[in-house]
């Protein structure tokens, strides 16, 4: 099974979105208050019991989905979801896909969408700009009319090209309404989408450079999961490359039918929305060989929990999977520390010490005991304490090791997300 997770972007919202989620995980909680205490005000309250009209403002909106779509993958990953080999998300879902990816802090995420959604909004004043769902016309002529249409005063372009049969048209009102009216003539099918201004064009050149100071400003890791990016529907080379495409990102199209494509010709065979909604799962209908599930659907998360069933391991294989990992995890860490002395005693003796330990059980075949998995988990603690690793990366390298070892099967509750484990007498 190859899998990319998706995340959807700004049109997905509603009221009560998260809150099933928020009530039954701790993570789900925890996200929900990390985001309210970066951005100051209760964001989950307005998730959950505001009403329609704020909750779509786009200053809201995008903060409320993506922190509804890191709750939805931090759940995921709780309950074991299986690693995936590519993450992407439709515009506003790029950036939660950066989170998910170790690219960028969820915190820091969650204050540039509050000023991402509110710069695309003030860009320009109210009802100069409009964007329209086009269907059943072909690409170049809706790129035609485009053209045709607009002036050195009042342009419309595509904005988005959602799939095969959908592309959005974006510019200032009246060149949209022209466009629209040659549409219905030629038999197209238009809807007007409920936005505040003309996203992904070139309108919104004052508000991406805005963003883009915003941007530099943050600090960025390298990438874990390779993330497609809206303006290539190809993966990020860097995270040097952040900055740049995310900005441009506001005044270009959104290329979500060549990411689609791009994942098929990969061997991408089941995709997953984590968010709100399901509209990212739709638009996968055009790509039959994909396997498409929603997150947010009872039913779909029953068909993929028993379509990811993992693979059922022996008690010494997870235990000695624990080991082994704690090893390659502490390796991979990022260093922050350069105290040579504090890195020998907190770093390298440890790990060298648990090395030892994973060579004699490999050459005797014993079965490792809970002691011996309790001190791979202090050398990791360890590294990453020397390291000074941040608590957000601790938590989900320790989440990775729940899913990646399933080890609580055999001692409940031996991991959690703090890396805290069961002491066994």
């Amino acid at each position: 099974m190859r899998i990319a997770l998706l995340f959807p972007g700004q049109g997905s919202q509603y009221v009560g979105m998260g809150k099933k989620w928020f009530d039954q995980w701790d993570v789900a909680r925890q996200t929900f208050e990390e985001s309210d205490e970066a951005l100051g005000f209760a964001l989950s309250k307005l998730c959950f019991e505001g009403d329609p009209e704020t909750l779509t403002a786009t200053e809201f909106a995008q903060p409320a989905i993506l922190t509804a779509s890191i709750a939805a993958y931090r759940v995921y990953k709780y309950n074991g979801g299986l690693t995936p080999d590519y993450l992407a998300g439709h515009s506003l879902g790029e950036i939660s896909a950066l989170v998910v990816s170790g690219a960028i802090s969820f915190a820091d995420a969650v204050r540039l969408v509050r000023l991402r959604g509110s710069l695309m909004t003030q860009s320009l004043g109210d009802n100069i700009g409009a964007m329209i769902a086009v269907s059943g016309c072909e690409e170049e002529q809706v790129r035609k009319l485009c053209r045709l249409h607009s002036t050195d005063e009042s342009i419309a372009v595509i904005s988005n090209y959602n799939s095969p049969n959908q592309l959005v048209v974006s510019g200032n009102k009246l060149a949209v309404e022209r466009v629209e009216g040659a549409l219905k003539k030629e038999g197209g099918e238009v809807v007007y989408l409920k936005v505040s201004a003309p996203f992904h064009s070139p309108l919104m050149e004052e508000a991406a450079h805005r963003f883009e100071e915003a941007l530099k400003t943050i600090k960025y890791s390298d990438l874990q999961i390779p993330v497609i990016s809206n303006i290539y529907a190809k993966p990020y080379q860097s995270k040097e490359t952040i900055v740049e495409l995310l900005s441009r990102q506001i005044v270009e199209p959104v290329r979500w039918n060549g990411t689609m494509k791009f994942l098929v010709s990969k061997g991408i065979d089941t995709a997953v929305e984590l968010g709100p909604k399901k509209i990212l799962k739709n638009l996968f209908k055009n790509y039959p060989s994909v396997r498409a599930f929603s997150f947010d659907l009872a039913d779909d998360v029953e068909q993929w929990s028993a379509l990811s069933v993992p693979e059922v391991q022996s008690e010494r294989e997870s235990k000695m999977k624990l080991i082994s990992r704690c090893l390659a995890i502490a390796v991979c860490t990022r260093n922050r520390n350069w105290d040579n002395e504090a890195y020998e005693r907190g770093v390298l003796m440890p790990y060298r010490r648990i090395k030892v330990l994973e060579e004699q059980l490999e050459t005797t075949g014993r079965e490792p005991n809970y002691e011996e998995l309790e001190e791979a988990m202090d050398m990791l603690r360890s590294v990453f304490e020397t390291k000074l690793t941040p608590e957000e990366e601790q938590r989900e390298r320790f989440e990775q090791l729940m899913r990646e070892t399933n080890i609580n099967q055999f001692q409940p509750n031996f991991i959690d997300m703090t890396g805290s484990r069961v002491l066994v007498e």
